[in-house]
C-alpha cells in the first residue's frame, strides 16, 4: 500500500466520481482506476461499488475510510515536521535533569535561545544520573545537567564544569529551625526532613553531616521540589535545597553550620556528534554564562567557582570527586565535538 493510493481513494470517497477524483489528484482516470484496483487487491476486497454512473462505498470502504483519513493526515504531518526541521522553523531540544536540580536553572538560557529561535521546542526529563547517561548514549536526550557525584563517565560522553554551589536548608518562617544564622549539626539531626525521591545527594549529606545519622527522621517524600516547599511551608519538616533553587516567600533559607556541603554542576553531552541548532545554542550559552548571577544575593559565596567565559574543558573521567584529564580536548567550535 502506498500513500498515493490512499490519497486517490479519499478523493474518490469524497466525490464518488472517477473523473472528478482523477482531476482532483492531477492524474488520468485510467491511472486512478488502476491504483484503486491494486489497493483493493492488496486489501482482499472491494472498496467501491461501480454501477454505470453510480459509485458508492462498500461496507469495507466505509470501515476503512476513517483509518485512511488518519493515515494521510499523519503522513502530511510528518512531512510538514520534516520541512520545518530542515528549514529550522522547529528546533527540538531535550534536556535531562538529575534530581536536586531545579528546572529554574535552565529557564533563563532557554528564554534567551527562544528569543532568537522562535521554533524552539524544549522537553525536560528528570532521571537519576545513571539513567541520564543511558539516555544520552541512546539519544533520548541531547544534553544532561547533573552533579559531580557520578562515579564514572563513558568515553563517549564529554562534560563541562558549569559552577560550584552550596546546599542550604529551607525552613518555614514559624516552623522547625526557624530563625537566622547557621544551623548547628545537632539541630539538623533532630529535624524532620522532607526528601526528594531519587536525590542521592541528600542521602550523602545526611550520612556525612548529621551528628547521629542513625537518628535520621524522614517525614515525607515527593519527586518534585516545589511539592516539598509547600510541605515545608505547612510546617511538616525542613528540606535540603541547592543554592541555585528559588524558593517561595513563606520560607527562609539557612546556611549549614561547620564545613559547607558543596557540589559541582556539570553539563554532559555526547562526544563526536554534530549539534542540532538548539543544542549548539544551549551549549554555547552554558559555556559562557555566569550561572551564579541569578543566585540569592543575600547569600554571597566567595568560594564559588564558575567557568570563565569561553574557556574550553577537557574530557575527563571521574572517580569520586577527583578529576584526571584525558588527552582528548573538546573543539572550541560549539557545533562539533571531536
Amino acid at each position: 500500500m502506498e500513500l498515493h493510493q490512499v490519497r486517490y481513494f479519499l478523493a474518490l470517497a469524497q466525490s464518488l466520481n472517477f473523473t472528478r477524483a482523477a482531476e482532483q489528484c492531477s492524474v488520468t482516470q485510467p491511472a486512478l482506476t488502476k491504483a484503486i484496483q491494486k489497493l483493493e487487491q492488496e486489501l482482499g476486497g472491494e472498496l467501491l461499488y461501480r454501477e454505470r454512473q453510480l459509485t458508492q462505498l462498500t461496507d469495507l470502504g466505509k470501515l476503512l475510510l476513517p483509518m485512511f483519513e488518519t493515515t494521510l493526515s499523519a503522513a502530511e504531518s510528518i512531512r510538514l515536521q520534516a520541512d520545518d526541521f530542515r528549514h529550522k522553523t522547529v528546533a527540538p531540544l531535550k534536556i535531562g535533569l538529575a534530581p536536586c536540580i531545579s528546572a529554574s536553572l535552565v529557564a533563563t538560557p532557554l528564554l534567551q535561545i527562544a528569543e532568537t529561535m522562535p521554533g524552539l521546542q524544549v522537553e525536560l526529563e528528570v532521571a537519576s544520573p545513571k539513567q541520564l547517561i543511558e539516555m544520552l548514549l541512546e539519544g533520548h536526550v541531547n544534553a544532561a545537567i547533573c552533579a559531580d557525584d557520578v562515579e564514572s563517565l563513558p568515553d563517549r560522553i564529554d562534560f563541562w564544569r558549569l559552577f560550584e554551589e552550596r546546599f542550604t536548608v529551607l525552613v518555614g518562617r514559624q516552623g522547625p529551625l526557624s530563625g537566622d544564622g547557621p544551623i548547628p549539626g545537632e539541630a539538623l539531626t533532630e529535624a524532620v526532613w522532607l526528601e526528594q525521591i531519587g536525590c542521592e545527594t541528600a542521602r550523602r549529606f545526611w550520612a556525612e553531616r548529621l551528628t547521629s545519622p542513625d537518628r535520621l527522621r524522614v517525614g515525607h517524600r515527593s519527586r518534585h521540589l516545589d511539592h516539598l516547599q509547600q510541605l515545608v511551608k505547612a510546617g511538616l519538616g525542613v528540606m535540603l535545597a541547592p543554592e541555585h533553587m528559588p524558593y517561595i516567600s513563606d520560607l527562609t533559607r539557612r546556611v549549614i553550620g561547620g564545613d559547607e556541603f558543596r557540589r559541582e554542576i556539570r553539563l554532559l553531552v555526547m562526544s563526536g556528534r554534530r549539534y542540532l541548532p538548539a543544542l549548539g545554542a544551549f551549549v554555547r550559552l552554558a559555556r559562557t554564562r555566569d550561572w551564579r548571577a541569578d543566585f540569592d544575593p543575600a547569600f554571597p559565596d566567595e568560594r564559588a567557582a564558575t567557568l570563565s567565559p569561553g574557556q574550553p574543558m577537557r574530557h575527563m573521567t571521574t572517580t569520586s570527586n577527583n578529576f584526571s584529564p584525558k588527552p582528548t580536548v573538546l573543539d572550541t567550535d560549539p557545533d562539533v565535538i571531536k
